[in-house]
């Protein structure tokens, strides 16, 4: 979809293009990285940042002006910053959030025209260089002042947005072919700047989303081609990255911050969050004694979300795509206590709404809130087949691996969850997934709201009702009855365990009594019960 008008939606919709075209790039972008550190991660550090602030900006779906979403997009992005590219990216995120906070002090700003655009880029520079220390030509300082040139001379001439943004990436592109005559080592390795590419990656993006196109960039790669895998760091360079966000801090720690950071190690950069909350930074340095890194922070301030990787290993510090993790269990739940125990066994969890269904733009959220290039989704019945054939469809652009469990029910995706398994390969250990959940024969009971005629006879309200595919199989004067009853039919064919979950309002009293119902009818059969405090349903049972 293409838009005219750069307002809330088509924002949102730019950092989604963003993140998409990242990942079609960062590989490229990756074989480009030389400078700072030839580390190969310029592209992945772009990719983590933008993420972040899309997923923070798309997790606020009630900002519906746009200079709300820009404040959105630039914390995620500080939030989530990684490496000096992704600080740098950040500034330019605060640029535009700044910019139009500023100029809605004055007017409605609904939507971003290009000499706003032009005046964020132009801020941009500033931020940029004042975060960095200082402008280091041939960088990507120097393709983001060329296009935020061409864009105010686009912007002077009246010219409309989308001509504004073409033109800012005509501006960066001659800029981009220009830094390996403005930087040594870029010349040296045969490459363009590789923050360089990833900004014309994000400007096409923008071109993308406004006018339903962007023209085709030749793929920059090293020169000569046996340069194509990225040199280890020389010898004496910075053992590891350290990164951490600084809160309470002032302008004058500031400083003293950055002074003692230049005295430990290299590519110190403090970026500044926008939106009036002036003491809270973001922090990048390399240096080889990571624990004085930290220690200089807490002197100024507090910092948090530290992080700290080694710069020996280059492109083998994340796995492709730019995900902190190779695998996860994602398991879609209701309630507290299913939460509780779900994360417990290692999962992590998406909430369903009480009797909302979980939409695919939410299962995508989860997904890339996992940080994982893999993904097994434990559905539990609560996304329709269609959300998650739509979540995995977007999922797979994107570059996640997502694998859905089909698991009907929170009992079959605790069997699931029993036997995963990461070091087996992603396909075995769907398939092993499965074929638990598919063994644990499964029902609920909830509490008859109506009278009505079902297959197991007429119920009046507050009856029990056994459920078993998706039919009334009993009819009880309570819950505990029709729970027994359900336990008694699902133990027909055979079974081992039963896993009794109690939803919300149902007393420790319930469970009591099947325990006891299962001990005196069903000798040998172990019972395990889990206050989840889901809604609807009064009980899960399951058999395995």
């Amino acid at each position: 979809m293409s838009a005219r008008r750069l307002d809330a939606s088509a924002l949102r919709r730019w950092a989604h293009a963003a993140v998409s075209e990242l990942i079609r790039h960062t590989d490229e972008i990756n074989a480009l990285n030389v400078f700072p550190v030839a580390d190969a991660d310029t592209g992945t550090n772009m990719l983590f940042t933008m993420r972040a602030a899309w997923a923070q900006a798309d997790s606020r779906a009630d900002l519906d002006d746009v200079t709300a979403v820009a404040a959105a997009l630039a914390d995620g992005a500080l939030r989530g910053a990684r490496g000096n590219s992704g600080v740098i990216l950040s500034q330019i995120l605060r640029a535009l959030a700044d910019v139009t906070a500023a100029a809605a002090e004055d007017r409605v700003i609904a939507d971003i025209d290009g000499a706003l655009l032009a005046a964020a880029l132009r801020h941009a520079v500033t931020l940029v260089v004042t975060s960095m220390g200082e402008a280091v030509p041939g960088t990507i300082t120097s393709v983001l002042q060329a296009a935020a040139a061409a864009a105010e001379d686009a912007a002077a001439e009246q010219a409309d947005l989308t001509e504004v943004v073409a033109l800012s990436a005509q501006g960066a592109l001659a800029a981009l072919d220009r830094t390996p005559s403005q930087l040594e080592v870029l010349a040296d390795a045969g490459v363009v700047d590789a923050g360089g590419r990833g900004l014309l990656v994000l400007l096409d993006a923008l071109t993308t989303t406004l006018a339903g196109h962007a023209p085709v960039r030749p793929r920059y790669r090293p020169e000569p081609a046996d340069s194509a895998t990225p040199a280890a760091p020389p010898p004496g360079a910075p053992q590891f990255e350290v990164m951490y966000l600084l809160s309470g801090c002032d302008a004058d720690g500031v400083d003293r911050l950055r002074a003692r950071l230049d005295d430990l190690g290299e590519s110190v950069a403090i970026a500044a969050s926008g939106a009036g909350d002036s003491d809270r930074y973001s922090v990048h340095v390399h240096v080889d004694d990571a624990g004085a890194a930290v220690e200089a922070a807490l002197e100024v301030g507090t910092p948090s979300r530290i992080q700290i990787t080694s710069l020996s290993s280059g492109a083998d510090r994340h796995p492709a795509g730019g995900w902190v993790r190779e695998r996860a269990v994602l398991a879609v739940v209701d309630g507290d206590g299913a939460e509780n125990l779900f994360t417990g066994e290692g999962a992590q969890v998406l909430r369903a709404g009480p009797g909302l269904p979980v939409s695919a733009h939410q299962l995508l959220h989860a997904l890339v809130n996992t940080g994982a290039e893999q993904v097994m989704v434990l559905p539990n019945g609560y996304v329709a087949a269609e959300e998650l054939l739509a979540g995995w469809a977007v999922a797979s652009d994107w570059g996640i691996n997502m694998v859905p469990v089909p698991a009907g029910s929170m009992v079959q995706g605790l069997a699931a969850l029993a036997v995963h398994d990461p070091a087996h390969r992603v396909v075995d250990d769907g398939y092993t997934m499965a074929r638990a959940a598919a063994a644990a024969r499964y029902g609920s009971v909830r509490v008859a709201a109506e009278e009505a005629l079902t297959w197991a006879g007429t119920c009046k309200p507050g009856d029990g009702l056994g459920i078993a595919g998706d039919e009334v199989v009993i009819v009880a004067d309570d819950v505990v009855t029709a729970g027994a009853g359900l336990i008694d039919l699902l133990l027909a064919a055979g079974g081992e365990l039963v896993t009794v979950l109690t939803g919300r309002g149902v007393g420790t009293a319930v469970a009591e009594a099947l325990l006891d119902h299962v001990r005196r009818t069903h000798p040998g059969t172990e019972m395990v019960t889990f206050d989840t405090g889901h809604h609807g349903d009064a009980l899960l049972i399951g058999v395995e």
